[in-house]
């Protein structure tokens, strides 16, 4: 008999990007939703972020792997590389240009500060809609320049599953954002909307330092026409004493740098437990996670990796 309910299950991703090595916030962020995902019975889709051409490392993607398979995470499909199709990208950007909401633009960062009077520094500038050009063609006719999608003035509201209730305005934040680099290639915010559509993708979880990309990732799927939008669960980093994100600055993080000096997969992972709620530092394996790991409870405030925790992970 046929209820009229769905049976398919819901879809992730592992997601890691070959720019550089996984360090131990990237860790827990992948084992949470790994956790979520064999939990819930969702599928995993293993995918490949590899459209940062400058920026990729070579090896980082199979070490990614290795490491991953290490830990004990597991997918059910892929690893699938964004690379290696760029069409459908190239179909976004028509369609968005058809509408008139994409046009080329190839002003320096510098020259975008100066128009916008803000300090030109390392963050990221916003781009004025008053430079936008007065005409804006309906043909995406040259791939080799920058593109910017012409952000609405609306407020994005999204209810993420962990953060709860967002508003953002891209417009005011950010303004015109880059979908479409130079080098032939789409940029994140482009490449992800298309890539999560594609695939089926309905549970997004990341780091809660995405959620202004969540809003403008969410105009883009407006645009494209593209339902549904997935479930966004956006997490707490993993930070230094010092309050930023996991950087050289804080001593070597990476994950394949315990391993080579003889840390075990189960301390790791009982070093992410007690990030995430679990109890003090102790070693545990995967079941053992699975049996006791509760987003609800997990800490709201991000964790913070410190000295002792470098010591306990090394056997002190």
């Amino acid at each position: 008999m046929n209820t009229g309910i769905s049976s398919q299950p819901e879809i992730t991703r592992l997601a890691p990007s070959p720019t550089g090595a996984l360090h131990l916030g990237n860790v827990r962020t992948f084992l949470v939703n790994w956790l979520q995902a064999r939990q819930r019975g969702w599928r995993i889709i293993l995918r490949i972020e590899d459209l940062d051409g400058p920026r990729t490392k070579p090896g980082a993607d199979t070490m990614a792997i290795e490491l991953l398979t290490w830990l004990g995470l597991d997918w059910d499909d892929g690893p699938v590389y964004q690379s290696a199709d760029l069409e459908p990208y190239t179909q976004a950007m028509r369609t968005l240009a058809r509408q008139r909401l994409v046009y080329p633009c190839n002003l320096t960062r510098a020259q975008i500060a100066i128009a916008a009077s803000a300090p030109h520094d390392e963050g990221e500038v916003r781009f004025d809609p008053a430079l936008r050009p007065a005409a804006i063609a309906s043909a995406f006719d040259d791939p080799a320049q920058n593109w910017r999608f012409s952000a609405p003035a609306d407020t994005v509201i999204f209810e993420d599953t962990f953060a709860g209730r967002q508003e953002c305005i891209p417009a005011q934040e950010v303004g015109d954002f880059v979908v479409w680099t130079r080098r032939g290639e789409p940029s994140y915010q482009l490449a992800v909307v298309v890539d999560d559509h594609r695939q089926g993708v309905t549970q997004v979880v990341r780091g809660d330092d995405l959620i202004a990309s969540t809003a403008r990732q969410v105009q883009l799927y407006t645009a494209l026409g593209q339902k549904p939008m997935p479930a966004w669960t956006h997490l707490p980093l993993v930070v230094g004493p010092d309050g930023k994100r996991l950087a050289k600055r804080h001593g070597d993080t990476r994950l394949d740098s315990y391993r080579k000096r003889g840390v075990c997969p189960q301390r790791v992972l009982g070093l992410c437990a007690h990030w995430l709620g679990m109890g003090d530092r102790r070693e545990l394996n995967l079941e053992e996670l699975l049996r006791g790991f509760d987003l609800s409870t997990m800490p709201r405030q991000r964790a913070v990796f410190t000295a002792e925790d470098d010591q306990w992970l090394l056997g002190g």
